[in-house]
């Protein structure tokens, strides 16, 4: 199957191409809006400042694009800073509004939780089952760098969270909609599990 990732000028997408591949999945790179939407699926990544990625993702058509894309019932995967764009809006710099595909805020994290940002391995508390984390154990450790995070509208969307002087959320999913606020292409074989499981989503979906 096809997984297209969104190249807007923010993320880490090689890493996550031979991620995609390693799982057996075709990834196409592309920030062509058209091209991706003929993929079965498309992950958004993202590293840096919201405001600008959720500019970067308007100038090029991508929102458009992925809001189409989730309509039709195509799966959507948001990694780290692409996950925090599915929601609402954002608190960084001068804030800035997300895809609104869930809702809820992005905050940033109370530095009397800890060192701002969150760099390192750390665990995941699973609150329910869900399709992105079948097989990822309980307790397994991965891998986040985030200064901000996810306030959701829906505690339901929730599937794991992790705790960094309290409890943060890590990983949502609503319908066809996925997003982990780690990086799986840095998580080790438990990362690589997740987008095996996004890959069987897309080819489920394509089969539906």
């Amino acid at each position: 199957m096809r997984v297209g990732i969104c190249d807007y000028g923010v993320g880490n997408l090689r890493s996550v191409e031979r991620a995609l591949r390693a799982c057996g999945a075709d990834p196409v790179i592309s920030d062509d809006p058209e091209r991706l939407a003929g993929c079965d699926g498309v992950v958004l990544p993202g590293v840096g400042a919201f405001a600008v990625a959720a500019g970067a993702l308007r100038e090029r058509g991508m929102d458009a694009m992925i809001r189409e894309m989730v309509a039709r019932g195509r799966p959507l995967l948001g990694v780290c800073l692409g996950f925090q764009l599915l929601f609402d809006e954002s608190d960084e710099g001068e804030g800035g509004a997300g895809l609104a595909l869930l809702p809820g805020q992005v905050r940033r994290i109370d530095p009397s939780r800890g060192k701002v940002p969150q760099i390192g391995w750390n665990r995941l508390a699973m609150t329910r089952s869900s399709t992105l984390l079948d097989g990822v154990a309980d307790g397994e450790y991965m891998y986040f760098v985030h200064a901000y995070a996810v306030t959701p509208g829906q505690r339901t969307d929730v599937v794991a969270t992790t705790d960094y002087g309290g409890e943060l959320v890590a990983v949502v999913e609503h319908d066809n909609v996925h997003g982990a606020q780690f990086h799986p292409e840095k998580s080790g074989s438990a990362g690589l599990r997740v987008y095996a499981n996004f890959a069987a989503r897309c080819a489920a979906a394509v089969r539906a």
